[in-house]
């Protein structure tokens, strides 16, 4: 295989307005309990919120199939400051339906830049696909390590009507990315079948891959949808805990997230990417349990290990959906988003209702026992992987 460069420098300017999107993006979750009293709503109507926000994501799939018709440069730049200003704008919403409009609105710019933002990575990572997704995910899991406690230190300098101040800075980052991002056309990517550009093509040649995948997304993401939305109201609301420390709780579960994302991409570089997925698989539902059944020590020290082993498929995943071989890597990354928001979007419904109608803590047991499911998922994909690249290998000796 020949060779090509790893260009650091366009892996951490794309990795660096990935950071400022989601820095942004992830105000929700820290904002729920304020929110609930202000607008005198339960768990249920909260996981609603959440999946207004996860909505557009659903069409990222379309967005794939027409991405190399529309530039990305300008969507790099303006969807994190879309993303900014209405995330900075959710603590004055004066009624629930400016809200909804706002989060929605957070979720089509979300839509629109992990679209092609992966994608751009991988072109300029070269061989070293892993290792640009961590770079990549590093920016996202940072952000989210960030944000939540950016929010409530708002929130306690200017009340919850005045965080639009938190607009600025991601005016200032949109004018450093404006002369920082290249143009990178779709273009640029060679297409060696005409074929392959059609989507109900490529959907049906991968359509085993993405049911695998989404097996193991799903039963993964209950646990991490289930924590990174109501963590802080479990806190707050079970354990008896301060706003602050809530969000903080939050925060923790991301610091940890950014060293997964960040080291796990390289590491399955070097022992594969199905090995990867399947040790986090196996650990991930024991530092659940570890969480929900031990003391306030333990639980941080749980915390910061769920965060690590999270997150840390992320990358790994989206390096093995780019090492398909489709010619068509945006519909690919969409297909991706699109599995992604409906197991992050089923599990926070369903963590909503469940947590009305049992509690949070035996919400948050269930997702744990559920992870297990990942486990068998693994070969499944691992399966489907293996006959996509011997199909390929059979044209091409053909």
């Amino acid at each position: 295989m020949k060779k090509i460069a790893f260009n650091r420098n366009k892996v951490i300017t794309i990795s660096s307005a990935h950071f400022v999107h989601d820095v942004y993006s992830s105000f929700l979750a820290p904002l729920l309990p304020l929110l609930l009293k202000k607008y005198g709503i339960n768990l249920a109507a909260a996981s609603w919120l959440s999946l207004l926000q996860r909505i557009p994501s659903l069409f990222s799939i379309v967005l794939g199939t027409f991405a190399h018709k529309i530039p990305w440069r300008p969507i790099i730049i303006l969807a994190p400051l879309v993303t900014a200003i209405s995330g900075s704008l959710l603590g004055t919403a004066p009624n629930i339906m400016l809200l909804v409009i706002l989060l929605f609105t957070i979720g089509m710019s979300s839509a629109v830049f992990h679209v092609p933002a992966p994608v751009m990575i991988k072109i300029f990572s070269g061989n070293r696909a892993g290792k640009g997704m961590s770079f990549y995910m590093l920016g996202g899991e940072s952000a989210r390590m960030l944000g939540p406690l950016l929010i409530v230190s708002a929130v306690s300098w200017w009340g919850l009507e005045g965080t639009w101040r938190l607009a600025i800075p991601a005016i200032v980052a949109t004018l450093i990315l404006s002369l920082t991002v290249e143009k990178i056309p779709y273009e640029t990517i060679e297409i060696k079948d005409a074929n392959s550009m059609r989507w109900k093509t490529t959907l049906r040649k991968y359509s085993g891959f993405f049911i695998a995948l989404t097996i193991y997304m799903l039963f993964r993401s209950v646990m991490r949808a289930t924590l990174s939305t109501f963590l802080p109201t479990y806190m707050v609301g079970l354990k008896g805990s301060s706003l602050f420390y809530g969000a903080f709780s939050l925060s923790i579960l991301q610091a940890t997230a950014v060293a997964g994302t960040f080291v796990s991409g390289s590491i399955s570089d070097k022992i594969g990417r199905f090995n990867t997925l399947l040790i986090l698989a196996i650990i991930s539902p024991f530092f659940m349990f570890l969480f929900l059944w031990t003391g306030p020590a333990l639980q941080i020290i749980s915390l910061l290990a769920l965060g690590f082993v999270l997150a840390a498929s992320t990358p790994v995943l989206l390096a093995l959906v780019q090492e398909q071989g489709s010619n068509q890597p945006a519909l690919m990354n969409g297909s991706f988003t699109t599995i992604n928001f409906i197991s992050g979007a089923l599990s926070v419904l369903a963590a909503g209702y469940i947590g009305d109608a049992i509690g949070l803590e035996k919400t948050f047991q269930i997702s744990g026992y559920l992870a297990f499911i990942a486990i068998p998922a693994v070969f499944f994909l691992k399966k489907q992987s293996r006959e996509q690249h011997s199909s390929r290998s059979g044209k091409t000796n053909r």
